[in-house]
């Protein structure tokens, strides 16, 4: 039961990292292509690995440095290619993609409580413009304003979000 409940929690982690381990990948490679195979390597590594993962974790700290060895070896593989970075050169810009990373979680912990001060008229234009990817006239269409209105109210919202955001980040920090 115990392993059921640990591949279920670690399906779930890499599912809703998999567009920031492609993310950081890409940023090493620079090659959509190639990045998607390092990924797909880096998939069936993390799953073989399953065991070592620990719930208390952080999963994708572990996941990045996977990735970066996936990296490395895929450079080191293909060295002859003079369009792929050097090993070295990946391993600096792999620390700078997981500070990156780090940014990006503490943002998006300040932004949820942000999100739930917004007005429910707000928040919904933020939920269908972002979260279902709506397209601004898809968006404006179903909420019947003008795209233009529509335009300046998610540049409004984004503007007080970025406001909130930062002050509790201040505050925090």
């Amino acid at each position: 039961m115990e392993q059921t409940d640990n591949s279920e929690i670690f399906v779930r982690h890499l599912t809703e990292h998999q567009n920031r381990i492609y993310g950081y990948v890409f940023s090493l490679v620079g090659d959509h292509s190639r990045a998607a195979d390092v990924v797909q390597e880096t998939n069936l590594v993390l799953w073989r690995k399953i065991g070592e993962f620990k719930q208390e974790r952080e999963f994708l700290p572990w996941a990045f440095a996977i990735a970066r060895i996936q990296v490395l070896a895929h450079l080191r593989d293909r060295k002859r290619d003079r369009l792929l970075l050097d090993a070295e050169l990946a391993e600096a810009i792999s620390v700078e993609a997981e500070k990156q990373a780090e940014k990006i979680d503490i943002i998006r912990e300040a932004l949820r409580p942000c999100l739930q001060v917004l007005t429910s008229t707000n928040r919904e234009l933020i939920e269908r413009r972002y979260f279902r990817s709506m397209s601004v006239d898809d968006v404006a269409e179903s909420v019947d304003r003008t795209s233009g209105a529509v335009k300046v109210a998610l540049l409004r919202i984004r503007r007080q979000l970025a406001d909130c955001v930062q002050q509790r980040m201040m505050a925090e920090g």
